[in-house]
């Protein structure tokens, strides 16, 4: 567990940490491309300008996290919880996500889906 973890920056790209507990964490311009966060906690934590291009993040519980514009291009978003998060200026291209257990915040129109 790291809560309030300051990872900001740093490359971790393809790093595997499944399950990991970074509440609170701030990762603001990291490069987590490719990495394996799939039920991940990381509850209010700010990925402001992060690059999460291609991440396993399924199952994370990303509420009301800071994810203005980062890079979720590619990523797996199934089942994810993103209540409350901040996806202003996001790239969500080509996220793939499940229609009934992916929670997007109120009033967001998610984007296409892209089936695995």
């Amino acid at each position: 567990m790291v809560p309030n973890a300051v990872l900001s920056g740093r490359d971790l790209s393809g790093v595997s940490a499944p399950g990991a507990y970074l509440f609170d964490a701030n990762l603001e311009g990291a490069t987590l491309a490719r990495a394996d966060l799939t039920g991940a906690s990381l509850t209010d934590a700010c990925l402001h300008r992060t690059n999460l291009n291609g991440a396993a993040l399924a199952g994370a519980d990303l509420s009301g996290a800071d994810l203005r514009s980062a890079d979720l291009s590619g990523a797996d978003l199934r089942g994810a919880l993103l209540r409350g998060a901040n996806l202003e200026g996001a790239n969500l291209k080509g996220v793939t996500y499940d229609p009934k257990r992916t929670l997007w915040p109120d009033g967001f129109a998610p984007p296409p889906n892209t089936p695995r």
